[in-house]
């Protein structure tokens, strides 16, 4: 099937040797300019994407997806509450808890903290705490051990070390006649873990679920409980549908509420990146511009004689149109091949670049996240595609345009 002459008019002036270098040298700086907003692109939003996982992985690591909490800050029958949720499509697994405020001290130090009291076994199932130990293990929180398994910021903020005795002392006092005195228990530290959020290494203690209901005098009572589902972003949906569902009076949270301000933070980071960088592409593709105007005014003796062949002014606009569609599609491919290879090997490339200058961008002893975590999701670089594209080729309608307008008669006057 033969191809239609403007497109093969087209290919042959972006192929041709110039009489007019400069053009030449434009149009590459046009393709080198959109490759490299277009990698810059894919890159940065797959890091952008690598830290969210990295962040919501951590949290996850601490929170579970769903949190059932009694309406009064008590639950009485968690096993009933926890059968309900587990009929619903989608929860994998339920665990009970005991949260409150605690103040924990050893020697001359002091440190508030939220105590968790949980059981392992059920604990679990739910979230992931047991990869995060640094020290010590779950299993040490036994019945009756009195044994506390603290965050390693916290631990470090009162100098204590696994093995040592930390006094947790509960808000709730004991009327007593000489006044209220609060309610304290000595606790053998037994293992020390690190998600990689300071919220959490700076701030929670964990001890056994009966340890913690006799310490806060709840008897047989719990706070609530945490449910882990198979799809985490079902976690909405979910609790949503539980509050329909559940015979007793509860409050129901998922993991997007807790710490919306994060993500939504990282979004909107995203989201600012994506417009920025996209900046630069629009400035690359309108260079084709500035290359199509000058092939335009080089060519005004061909455009002349096309017209007086027959060419009508939309062939003639069609045909610069595809000189500059290829500009912007040749350097759209170098920019989505190189910004593709780069995400996907930016574990070496980084590394490789710290020590060829001696340096670490990100230091461990400033950031949680040392390395830089890269994530290629296939619908960014669509997007990024897409809009590229459109603007390669809204680029090349005023020149394409000016073409068309050329009279013939002026243009081989002088010929």
């Amino acid at each position: 099937m033969a191809l239609p002459y403007e497109l093969l008019i087209g290919l042959r002036y972006t192929r041709a040797k110039r009489r007019n270098h400069f053009i030449s040298f434009i149009s590459m700086i046009s393709m080198l300019g959109i490759a490299l907003g277009v990698a810059a692109l894919i890159v940065v939003l797959s890091v952008m994407n690598g830290f969210q996982t990295e962040l919501r992985g951590r949290i996850l690591a601490v929170v579970s997806h769903v949190q059932i909490s009694g309406a009064s800050g008590e639950m009485a029958d968690w096993q009933h509450v926890a059968e309900q949720a587990a009929r619903q499509p989608g929860v994998l697994a339920a665990a009970p808890f005991v949260q409150a405020q605690g103040m924990l001290s050893f020697g001359q130090s002091v440190r508030g903290a939220m105590v968790r009291g949980i059981l392992p076994d059920f604990e679990d199932k739910v979230v992931d705490f047991r990869t995060h130990m640094k020290e010590g293990s779950l299993d040490s929180l036994a019945p009756d051990s009195f044994n506390i398994v603290l965050g390693s910021e916290l631990a470090r903020a009162l100098g204590i070390f696994v093995g040592d005795k930390v006094t947790v002392i509960a808000p709730q006092g004991v009327v007593t006649p000489a006044g209220v005195i609060p309610r304290l228990k000595t606790f053998t530290v037994s293992g020390l873990f690190e998600v990689g959020m300071f919220e959490y290494d700076s701030g929670l203690a964990l001890i056994r679920m009966e340890d913690a209901q006799r310490l806060y005098r709840m008897e047989d009572r719990v706070s609530g409980v945490r449910l882990k589902l198979d799809d985490l972003f079902k976690a909405p949906a979910l609790a949503r549908q539980l509050a329909n569902r559940l015979d007793t009076a509860a409050y129901i949270s998922d993991w997007t509420k807790s710490h919306a301000n994060f993500f939504r933070a990282v979004q909107i980071e995203k989201n600012m990146m994506f417009i920025i960088l996209s900046l630069i592409v629009a400035v690359a593709a309108f260079n084709i511009v500035s290359t199509l105007v000058m092939a335009v005014t080089d060519k005004q003796a061909d455009i002349a004689i096309l017209r007086t062949l027959g060419a009508s002014p939309g062939s003639i606009m069609a045909i610069f149109m595809v000189q500059g569609a290829l500009i912007g599609f040749i350097g759209l491919g170098l920019g989505i091949a190189g910004g593709v290879t780069l995400a996907l090997n930016i574990d070496v490339v980084v590394p490789f670049i710290e020590r060829l200058l001696g340096t670490q961008f990100m230091s461990k002893e400033v950031y949680y996240i040392s390395n830089l975590p890269s994530e290629l999701q296939w619908k960014d670089v669509t997007t990024i595609t897409s809009v590229s594209f459109v603007l390669s080729l809204v680029a090349t309608i005023y020149p394409s345009w000016r073409a068309s307008r050329v009279n013939p008669a002026e243009a081989l006057r002088y010929e």
